[in-house]
Formats: C-alpha cells, structure tokens, sequence
C-alpha cells in the first residue's frame, strides 16, 4: 500500500539523494552525546543535592524524581512544537541550545563557592547546615529544567527525525525503519555506558564543576554533529497543530450529532485531488469510534473545518484513541523500572562493590549493568533474531510491534520475580553473619543485582524500542513527533506512579519499606509483588493489543496526473 503522489514532469528531484543510513549517522551521535550527559546526571544528582546544595535526602530524592518526570513530560510540548511550527531539526537544534544553557549554569555553580551554600563537615550535621538561599536555589533550578525542558524536545523530535530519513511507502526502505530504531537504542545505550561510568566517576573523584562541564560539551557537540547532517536530511514540513485537528473533529461530531452516518466510505468528506499535495497520506475509514465518522458527513451547512472534517482527519484522531490504552498498559513496566534506579541502588550500597583487586564501584554506576547486557543484545536481536524471525513470519521486521512490546513486558514480571529472589538472598546473608544491623558491607558481591538487571534491560531493549516505532510507524504524518513524545511519556508517568505505589504499599502493607534498614526491609515482597501486578498488567495489555487494529492508508490513482508507490 502507499500514498497517492503526483508525478513530476520536471528534472529528476535531488530529495532521491537526501536521507538514508548516511543520514541516520548524524542522528545516532546526537542521540550517543545527549544521552550520555543526561544519564550521567539522572542517575547521580542526588548526590550533588545532597553533599553540595545541602538538601536532605527526602528533598534530593524528590528534586531528582521530578526533574526526570518532568524531563519526559515536556516532551509532549516538544512533539507539539516540532509537528506545528518547527521541522524535526530545527526543534532538535533549538532544544539543544537550551540544554547547553542550562548545564552550563550548573557548571558555573558547581565550580564558584560563592553560588552554593557552605559545605557541611559531616553528615550527622545536615539539620544544622547552611541552606541555599533564593538567589543560589533559583540559579540551581533555573539550569536544572534548562537541561529537562531541553532534553524534553531532543527526545520528541530525534528518534522522528532520523525515521523520517527512510521512506516507509518504499518496500526496501520501510524495513529500514526498524533497522533504525534497534541501532538509535543502541546509541543511546553507548552514550549511557560512558554516562554512568567515565561521567560519573568524574563528579565523584575530580568534582562536579568538570563532570557538568563534560555534559555541556556533549551535548554542544551533539548539536554541531546533527547541524553536520542537514544537507543530507529529509525535512519534514510542518503541518499544522495536530491539538487543532483532534479538536475539530470532536467539535464538528458533536455539531452533526443528529445526522444519520452514511455506511459507504465514498459519502463522507475526503480529499483526493491535486490539493492533497506530495506528502499528504490518505487513511481508510475504520468501524471503530463510528460516532466521529459524523464529523466527516457532508451537508449544505458544511463549511469550516470545524463542521466539516476529512476522512483522514477523523481517522487521525481514532489512532490517538486506540493508541492511549497501549499508552496506559506500558506506564507500569516504567514504574518498576524506577525500582531499579532507587531500592536497587540502595541494595548496592550494602554489597561488596570491589572488582579487580580494590577498585570499588561507583553505587551510581551499577545500572551500567543493564546497559551492557544491551549493548551485547542489540546487535544479536538486529543480526539474528530478526532476519530468523522474518523467515517464521514473514513479518519485515520479524515480529510486529504490539509483539515486542508485549515480550518486554513478560520479561519486566520475570526481572521483579527474580529481584525478589536476589533480595531474599542477600538478607539471608547479612543473618547468616549477623550483620542484620551492620552498616559495613556484606559479604555478597554486588553483581548479584546482574541477574535482575540483565532481564530487565532485555525487556527495555523490546518495550522501549517497541514502542517508539509503534507510535511513529501508527501515527499520521502531521503528528509523527508527538506520537514518539507519547512513547516518552511512559517513563514520566512510571516515575510519578513509583511514588504513589510505595507510599501506598507502606501504608497498606504496615511499612514493608519504612525502616530505613534493607535489612529488615521488606524489600523482597515489595518485589514479588510487583511481579504479582506487572503479570496482571501485561493481562490487560493483550486485551488491549487484541483490540487494536493498525493503520491503513488508501490507494489512489489519479489519471494522467499521479500515479501510486506502492
């Protein structure tokens, strides 16, 4: 299938030698600087918070959970802005700039004294130390939602940006797509590696100032490197807000109400003539959310858009609904995640971190764990898995999204069951040898955790992935940056419900994780459960895959005037 296209009788276009796997490389090492930067900070700034701005624990942990929530949050602004008023580089250059600005802030507060408050001597003094004051907490936050607001646009517009160089009408270049987002995965997980140790080993033995200061020249080398590529991109035209669209086809269902639905496809208000334009995509009517086909009902009243909508507009507005309840079902796989980046942690602070003879590792390193094991499995899963599975199912990309998805979230249960096996072990160790109330570490190597984390960064590398194309690959052209925003918007989501659900299994539960002692936690069944609950989750989200029904564009020929790629 494909998009009906006028055929040019002038001298061959030069667009045929824009975009492409040449082009895709420019997106790959933004993605592979910005990332590595941002993780850096995602996974240490409680410490800055607490050992430099002399915030106690509650307050870093919260400074930290909502600058990350609010980091994927913003990319819905992001995506707005890239599919209204901005092309996907140009929004990828601006936001870029801005994260730039606002790590360069952090570095000059974390190199001047004067910009922070004095440090205390020691911990047990933190009630009694210097708070920052107005002027030094405003310069704190103001370069910290810099970097949120910034990265925020980075993530809406990249991943869409560097699809866009591949044409998913042409038959050998719609599988590229796929190819794409497993190697965008891939560099994002290389920029996370070196984030998680070089980045992080600096702020923690050669200071804060130089650490924010590598992440400001990363990410301004992850600008001049997509700058690098824009003669070879293929530009996206913006096309208008896709919030007014949706809007508009509410408004005019709602104005048509009393009007019977025609049930030929032919009768309702669709344009295919020459005003449709080269890159216009014409979607076929779908059964589901007949109510909306209203606004597309032509009578003399008809007018303005928001009486009279296209086919496609309507059907636009039914794939964002369709889409919202594989949005939903996703969020909680992110809520475990958020585990791993703080009880886990936690755990590792009790383990016997040495490695090679003395070095011991960085608490915040250790999600370098994930990371390696998908940087081995996104190659084998590019390479193997999928030219393997293509050959079953006939499928270009092996399996389908919806698939994908699905396994990341069967493996997601599986890591918490096996986090709540690895728990039980270590608290049966610090019994063993009597170190229940030790704050010396116990004598259980950290790369226990390894188990959890191998499966789960399995997961994250089908889920994320997963989703990230489905949403790009499902949603109309004028709101391809949005859709991929959306997909972003799961981690924001888990990050807020991770505080929830643990506030709510305290309370319910009678403190399984109040004591400040993992010890005599109970950490293992806040883990099993969950399991328990990711299981019940993943039931949901083959009701809801079962139920969706993907995307069809219409075919169109048009005599003597344009013609159809198929």
């Amino acid at each position: 299938m494909g998009i009906c296209k006028d055929v040019e009788t002038g001298p061959p276009r030069r667009e045929a030698k824009r975009g492409g796997a040449r082009a895709a490389l420019f997106v790959y090492a933004m993605e592979g600087l910005e990332n590595m930067a941002f993780v850096a900070n995602a996974v240490s700034l409680v410490t800055y918070f607490y050992g430099y701005m002399n915030f106690n624990i509650t307050k870093s942990a919260n400074t930290l959970t909502n600058f990350m929530g609010t980091a994927f949050l913003l990319t819905l602004f992001g995506g707005f802005i890239s599919d209204t008023y901005l092309s996907r580089f140009k929004t990828c250059v601006l936001f870029g700039c801005i994260e730039v600005v606002g790590y360069a802030l952090l570095t000059v507060q974390a190199h001047f004294s004067q910009l922070r408050p004095s440090p205390c001597k020691t911990p047990e003094q933190m009630d009694q130390c210097e708070a920052a004051d107005s002027g030094q907490a405003a310069l704190l936050f103001t370069g910290l939602y810099l970097v949120a607001f910034g990265t925020s646009g980075i993530k809406a517009g990249l991943p869409a940006l560097g699809a866009d160089q591949f044409d998913e009408n042409d038959p050998e270049e719609a599988p590229l797509i796929s190819t794409f987002f497993n190697w965008f995965l891939f560099s994002l997980t290389v920029g996370g590696i070196f984030g998680v140790t070089f980045v992080v080993w600096i702020s923690s033995n050669q200071g804060w100032d130089l650490a924010f200061g590598i992440s400001t020249l990363a990410v301004l080398f992850a600008v001049i490197f997509v700058s690098m590529g824009k003669s070879v991109y293929r530009h996206n035209a913006p096309k208008g807000s896709p919030i007014t669209r949706i809007a508009q086809v509410f408004v005019a269902a709602i104005r048509n109400w009393g009007l019977p639905v025609p049930e030929k496809s032919q009768e309702l208000h669709e344009i295919h003539d020459k005003e449709v334009g080269m890159e216009k995509e014409i979607l076929q009517r779908t059964h589901q959310f007949r109510f909306l086909d209203r606004a597309a009902i032509v009578s003399t009243a008809s007018g303005t858009p928001w009486r009279m909508c296209t086919v496609t507009q309507v059907e636009e507005t039914k794939i964002l609904i369709r889409m919202f309840p594989i949005f939903l079902s996703t969020i909680f796989m992110n809520t475990c995640l958020a585990q791993l980046q703080t009880f886990s942690i936690q755990q590792a602070t009790t383990m016997d971190r040495n490695i090679l003879g003395g070095f011991k590792v960085p608490a915040p390193s250790i999600p370098v764990i994930p990371l390696i094991f998908m940087f081995i499995l996104i190659p084998l899963y590019e390479r193997i898995f999928v030219p393997l599975a293509r050959k079953v199912t006939g499928i270009p990309t092996g399996i389908r999204h919806l698939q994908r998805i699905g396994i990341g979230l069967v493996l997601s249960a599986i890591s918490m069951a096996v986090a709540g096996a690895v728990e039980s072990h270590r608290k049966s160790v610090a019994i063993q040898h009597n170190m229940v109330d030790s704050l010396d570490p116990l004598p259980i190597s950290v790369f226990w955790l390894g188990f959890q984390y191998a499966i789960f960064g399995a997961a994250d590398m089908f889920t994320l992935v997963g989703l990230l194309e489905f949403f790009y690959a499902e949603s109309s052209k004028g709101m391809k940056s949005l859709g991929t925003a959306i997909a972003w918007c799961s981690f924001a989501f888990g990050y807020y419900t991770s505080t929830v659900v643990v506030e709510v299994v305290n309370k319910v539960s009678g403190g399984w994780l109040a004591s400040n002692n993992l010890n005599r936690d109970k950490l293992n069944y806040f883990y099993w459960l969950l399991a328990g609950l990711s299981v019940v989750n993943f039931g949901v989200y083959l009701v809801c895959a079962s139920w969706y029904r993907y995307k069809k564009l219409e075919v169109k020929e048009e005599l003597g005037s344009s013609a159809c790629d198929e």
